[in-house]
């Protein structure tokens, strides 16, 4: 039998029936265990061993700025949050990718905390791009709605769409490292170009239609490209500044609200794919 099938694990804490803090013996750090039952029953100073079939996932906060947070978290927030917090990071981890931001470890029982809190004293929560959010990461809300089931069986409550959007930029945040505030940045930035692609134009794009979801879905992987640097070559560029002036005109508009939103250059190819998609919306209206 190896080391670390023999290693055992005394429970420091118990979050619900399928979550437990325990202590590492080696490092004395707490390691999350994730596993359906291994909580029920269970009380501190209990000891589990490695190879306990329960277990599901096992995770450790890399990051000492984390463990800092975590352990405030803990100290902070209701146990049972931060028990189905854990649940849903499991699931992330399980139908999308188990290479997750360790932060949403702080982040997302923060956030559900608070929303209960605001849905149990009847504060409405607002969220003013959430068919952006539905459109755009369409894998993160399908997500984000089981977890809102979850949510909704652990404390007896609904859950309004709005909240399954911020949900959503959450399970956005954890998959693709980009920090939740960034996301939302992300998000704004792309209803304003919309906004400013309207008033232009004088057309007004209608939300439920094809038209308006190829529009957001190229503007959100031409922002993504530009905060990433990734430059990609536009072998039409030419062609597009001589045959579609308007288009080109109004793009370059949208690229220098980009570049003072993202303090960033916006490469010209970049514009001249911005330009086509733009001369075929003008086109179609």
């Amino acid at each position: 039998m190896s080391r670390e099938k023999e290693k055992t694990f005394a429970i420091t804490r118990v979050l619900n029936h399928n979550v437990v803090l325990v202590e590492e013996p080696e490092s004395g750090q707490e390691i999350v265990l994730f596993g359906k039952g291994i909580g029920f029953g269970a009380k501190p100073g209990i000891t589990i061993t490695a190879q306990d079939s329960r277990v599901e996932k096992r995770f450790r906060l890399e990051n000492e700025n984390h463990q800092k947070q975590y352990q405030n978290i803990l100290s902070q927030v209701d146990p049972a949050v931060v028990g189905i917090a854990e649940e849903i990071i499991a699931l992330i981890a399980r139908e999308i990718t188990p290479e997750l931001n360790e932060h949403v470890h702080v982040a997302l029982p923060d956030h559900i905390q608070f929303a209960i809190y605001r849905l149990n004293n009847g504060m409405e929560i607002v969220n003013p791009f959430l068919f952006e959010i539905q459109t755009l990461y369409t894998k993160e809300y399908a997500l984000a709605n089981r977890a809102a089931d979850m949510i909704k069986n652990a404390f007896d409550l609904d859950i309004p769409d709005s909240e399954i959007g911020f949900l959503a930029l959450h399970i956005h945040s954890a998959i693709s490292y980009v920090p939740v505030k960034k996301a939302v940045q992300f998000t704004n930035i792309i209803t304003e170009l919309v906004g400013l692609i309207e008033e232009r134009t004088g057309i007004t794009i209608e939300r439920s239609t094809i038209d308006y979801v190829r529009l957001i879905t190229h503007l959100r992987f031409a922002v993504e490209r530009i905060r990433q640097q990734k430059f990609i070559k536009n072998p039409l560029l030419d062609r597009v500044k001589t045959t579609m002036p308007e288009a080109y005109q109004l793009a370059t508009e949208l690229a220098q609200y980009i570049s003072t939103r993202l303090e960033i250059t916006v490469p010209e190819d970049e514009v001249g794919y911005m330009a086509l998609h733009l001369y075929r919306l003008l086109q179609q209206n």
